[in-house]
């Protein structure tokens, strides 16, 4: 007998089991299609794997591979009319979360300059293109499919003759050099994107090609941005949105990649004698001091030149490197003064402003553009900064304002008495220099005084009574 639930027929035991039967089957179907689709390029399995630090717990989905980069260039006008086919995704296009870097200021240095080199080399010296390039690389940073380290990730494949991840790194195009004034550029937006600063276009974006070659994945990913000639992707599904990227990522080290050597001191460790000495927080520490003499003055030693060195060793002026990152000036300190119980550095980054030897003379001091003190057995430690020149600066870290004091003016008695040779005495200064007026004497001289009539009135007898009123 049939029971009817809800304007339904109640089916008998078998039937119902029958039906669960079908229904798990179709849910197990349309899972195995979404973990196609959220497949890396090529739709094979891959092996599954986890990102603990995520925004949320990791779905049981395959992590995308990240395979040699191979493209078809042999059209570039079939490749624009292809890429022109394939629509940008509907789907949200949220910004990425900005990226703040956390490690020591040689790490720092070097990532700064990974990430300028891809930025530059890969887009050119435009400003919207190296940012939204500087955006993929941080994005690919935070994603469990790439290394951990921005250099790593730039320069992940580079020992293959073809087939790395960025071309520049592998294409030979490292052998032009980029001016100094586009380098230093690239530098600051680079220094800019790893203090927090996002380019929102590209969103979640992890691959991106120039629209006149053909990756073979372009197909198999969301097209989501355009910028310039650049075709901006991310991966589908899951892996593409905002919860499958880490939210911070802590660099301890990042690795020295020689290709950069001719455009990066950071990663030319046998340029600089000290390299390798880095800033961790506080200088204040138990290490020995390293020898600095004489001959180290003209030399680089971090972001900048020596110039001389106080007697005793204990004090150095510098001149830094000027543009980028001022934070880069923490490291010349590292290197200079770690270990020493008493150190200051004084640094410039105007070359004519920077003295050449202690003491300091207090024309020079206006111009410095960063201070490093320490004195270990009280605790001070002071990194200071002219906030006049780095006006992002914190204020408890600006430097006291120093105005330089102007020569006090010559006083016109002394210009008369100079064209006189002679000398006046000190003392208070006549009138004529408060009144602009010819000089005076200080003094006036002895004249005949006057007597007053009562005295005139008891002079002597020796003069006539007529000669003197004696008044009624």
């Amino acid at each position: 007998m049939a029971i009817r639930f809800r304007g339904a027929v109640r089916p008998s035991p078998a039937r119902l089991w029958a039906g669960v039967a079908l229904m798990l089957l179709g849910v197990l179907a349309l899972a195995l299609a979404m973990i196609g689709r959220m497949d890396g390029p090529g739709g094979t399995a891959r092996p599954s794997a986890k990102i603990g630090t995520a925004a949320t717990p990791t779905p049981d989905v395959p992590l995308p591979l990240v395979e040699p980069l191979e493209v078809d260039a042999s059209d570039p006008d079939a490749a624009r009319a292809h890429n022109a086919a394939i629509p940008f995704s509907t789907a949200p296009n949220p910004a990425a979360r900005p990226f703040h870097f956390i490690g020591d200021a040689l790490a720092r240095d070097r990532a700064n300059d990974c990430l300028a080199a891809a930025m530059l080399y890969e887009a050119g010296d435009d400003p919207k293109g190296e940012r939204a390039v500087g955006q993929v690389v941080l994005n690919r940073l935070r994603h469990p499919a790439f290394p951990k380290t921005i250099c790593g990730v730039v320069f992940q494949g580079q020992e293959r003759a073809t087939g790395c991840q960025f071309t520049f790194t592998c294409d030979g195009a490292m052998a032009r050099q980029p001016s100094s004034t586009a380098w230093e550029r690239a530098r600051a937006l680079a220094a800019k994107m790893l203090a927090g600063d996002v380019y929102a276009p590209v969103g979640m974006s992890t691959h991106y090609h120039t629209d006149w070659v053909i990756p073979y994945w372009s197909a198999s990913l969301d097209k989501v941005a355009a910028v310039d000639t650049h075709l901006f992707f991310r991966w589908k599904g899951w892996w593409g949105t905002p919860p499958a990227f880490l939210r911070s990522v802590s660099i301890a080290a990042e690795p020295l990649v020689h290709k950069l050597a001719v455009l990066s001191l950071a990663h030319r460790p046998d340029l600089d004698p000290l390299a390798g000495q880095a800033l961790a927080g506080s200088l204040i520490d138990g290490r020995a001091p390293l020898a600095i003499g004489p001959e180290m003055i003209g030399k680089r030693i971090g972001p900048g030149k020596l110039m001389a060195i106080e007697p005793g060793g204990s004090g150095f002026v510098m001149v830094l490197d000027k543009g980028g990152d001022p934070a880069r000036y923490a490291q010349a300190a590292a290197q200079l003064c770690a270990g020493r119980a008493k150190c200051r550095l004084l640094a410039w980054t105007d070359p004519a402003a920077a003295p050449r030897g202690f003491p300091i003379g207090e024309a020079s001091q206006p111009a410095m553009s960063f201070s490093y003190i320490r004195v270990k057995d009280s605790g001070l430690e002071r990194t200071l900064y002219n906030c006049t020149e780095f006006p992002t600066t914190p204020r408890i870290n600006c430097m006291a304002r120093r105005v330089a004091e102007a020569a006090p003016p010559k006083l016109i008695a002394d210009s008369k008495a100079d064209e006189a040779k002679l000398r006046l005495p000190d003392g208070a200064r006549p009138m004529a220099d408060l009144a602009n007026a010819p000089a005076a004497p200080s003094a006036a001289p002895d004249l005949p005084r006057t007597r007053p009539l009562a005295d005139m009135r008891r002079l002597p007898a020796a003069i006539p009574a007529a000669t003197v009123s004696a008044g009624p």
